[in-house]
């Protein structure tokens, strides 16, 4: 692996992984919307090679990209409240997958990482493993699972292996405002209380850079037509999250536990088997969550 094409590259995830591919020395090719207000770092840095080109565009890339190895395709539009339960918005995403595997064809890549998520398993109480089956609740989900099917029929016929990603919970830098850690650490720095839930249920978190290593790992080692949860393997009740963060800011800081009520389906819970992960690639979390924290918040703060 030495050339590599990424979409989805402003997020916590992208921007972790950009950083890990620059560090493994890679030529980096990074695909971003035209005009994003979250473009600024990516457009600044001359290490990489920019394409300015919406998703719904991506087949034309291969007028700007030379020969490269391996495609990740973490972009994904829609992601919002509203959006994610918009069926026609959400199938939309389907097709731009489908045209991400035809761009990777048409530049020479043997390997397609696609970015699904643990939303395509909808609601179980144990840790998932990637036989459970899938029982998405959101539009989103479903595209997301529909989208891992057709693009790996796709690259059956083209001969890139690919590799099926379901993402659990990751934090870190360039988070989106909307998480709960994000709220969470510009709350307590404002020195006012956060509003939650009781934050009773298991969860599992992930740091991005922990995540941008682990998809690196699966496009050197995944197994063609797979399917691999990314998580931290480690399931804790939400609260004891909650607890770790409000402490490296201010232990005596309020917490508004119980302010927000419980949805009438109930609480989420949120829990990734990783063994298949681990087996295949050798990967293990390098950085927990308190570190991972005290890192978010430096970004935060702009340290």
């Amino acid at each position: 692996m030495k050339s590599v094409i990424v979409t989805g590259a402003t997020g916590a995830i992208g921007n972790a992984l950009i950083e890990f591919l620059k560090n493994a020395g890679m030529d980096i090719n990074v695909v971003v919307r035209k005009g994003s207000s979250r473009n600024s770092g990516i457009l600044s840095d001359k290490n990489i090679k920019v394409i300015e080109c919406g998703l719904e565009n991506i087949k034309t890339i291969k007028d700007s990209v030379g020969k490269c190895d391996v495609f990740f395709h973490l972009g994904w539009a829609d992601t919002d409240k509203e959006g994610r339960n918009s069926a026609e918005k959400q199938r939309k995403n389907i097709d731009y997958t489908l045209a991400a595997v035809e761009a990777a064809s048409s530049v020479g890549c043997t390997v397609f990482v696609g970015a699904g998520s643990q939303a395509e398993y909808g609601r179980y109480n144990v840790p998932i493993c990637e036989d459970f089956a899938l029982k998405p609740e959101t539009e989103y989900g479903r595209a997301k699972a529909e989208a891992c099917v057709k693009s790996r029929e796709l690259c059956l016929k083209t001969g890139i292996r690919h590799v099926w990603t379901r993402i659990f919970s990751v934090y870190g830098p360039h988070d989106a405002e909307s998480t709960l850690i994000m709220y969470l650490i510009k709350t307590l720095l404002k020195d006012e209380k956060p509003a939650l839930s009781a934050c009773t249920q298991t969860w599992d978190y992930l740091y991005s850079a922990d995540c941008a290593r682990a998809l690196f790992l699966l496009a050197e080692k995944g197994i063609n037509g797979e399917v691999y949860n990314i998580g931290g393997g480690e399931c804790r009740k939400l609260i004891e999250y909650v607890k770790i963060l409000r402490d490296v800011i201010n232990p005596k800081a309020q917490l508004g536990l119980g302010e927000v009520k419980t949805p009438p389906e109930g609480l989420m819970n949120l829990c990734a088997d990783i063994s298949k992960l681990k087996r295949d690639t050798g990967f293990m979390p390098q950085l927990n969550f308190e570190d991972g924290i005290k890192e978010t918040i430096k970004w935060v703060k702009g340290v």
